[in-house]
């Protein structure tokens, strides 16, 4: 599976044959200046909640590349009434199976509303299974323990956390999140944007490393397997 990271929480991953593109906020997001949405093609959306920092670039980007979106079912509702057809639409702990795996909408503690304040549903993550491994991404939450239910359904390749403080876990939280998962390889996500989530990269890793966990904290538009 190959990791490309956009900036904030968006991300993709290459994963059998198809390219998965989680919260897409870049045009809104300063250090992101260097990627094109544009070239972007992605096969599936997947959204954790509605805040701006997660769903800016949805909208343009489905109509450029006619992805289907996956997400709570106001969120998509919200984007069915601008005319974005293709929608899976979940809830909490439901899951649905597609042509590169099988996708289940985890519970998250946070709060979600649309850009124009309408209401977002409830926030979640996503635990994704494929033939090549399964990964998870915890979208904006809270320690909490719905997170050790994620491991139960078997062992992941990597989890992407958020990490940022403030707003989600910050990096101590993170930790015991990765432990509960039972994984070592850890992408953070959710930091640095804006000035309240800026976190100190090196001690965020030392940390990480002497609880045994590998902390990724990737280059914008840099890639890597897992």
């Amino acid at each position: 599976m190959k990791v490309t990271f956009y900036g904030h929480s968006c991300f993709s991953v290459e994963v059998a044959g198809k390219n998965l593109l989680f919260d897409p906020f870049i045009t809104q997001n300063p250090l992101a200046s260097s990627v094109d949405y544009a070239n972007l093609r992605p096969d599936y959306i997947l959204l954790s909640h509605g805040h701006f920092d997660h769903v800016a670039d949805v909208e343009a980007i489905a109509r450029l590349s006619a992805a289907t979106l996956i997400g709570n079912y106001e969120v998509l509702q919200w984007f069915g009434s601008k005319g974005i057809e293709k929608i899976e639409p979940m809830g909490s702990g439901g899951s649905v199976s597609l042509d590169f795996g099988r996708v289940t909408f985890t519970p998250a503690v946070h709060s979600s509303s649309m850009p124009d304040g309408t209401y977002g549903g409830h926030p979640g993550g996503f635990r994704v299974e494929t033939s090549e491994g399964a990964f998870y991404y915890s979208g904006d939450t809270a320690l909490t323990r719905d997170i050790e239910l994620v491991a139960a359904d078997g062992p992941l390749k990597f989890a992407v956390l958020c990490i940022g403080d403030r707003f989600t876990m910050g990096v101590k939280d993170a930790i015991t999140a990765a432990g509960w998962l039972g994984c070592t390889e850890i992408l953070g996500v959710h930091y640095d944007t804006f000035p309240l989530i800026q976190i100190d990269h090196a001690a965020a890793k030392e940390a990480f490393a002497k609880a045994g966990k590998t902390l990724h904290l990737m280059e914008i538009g840099s890639q890597k397997n897992f």
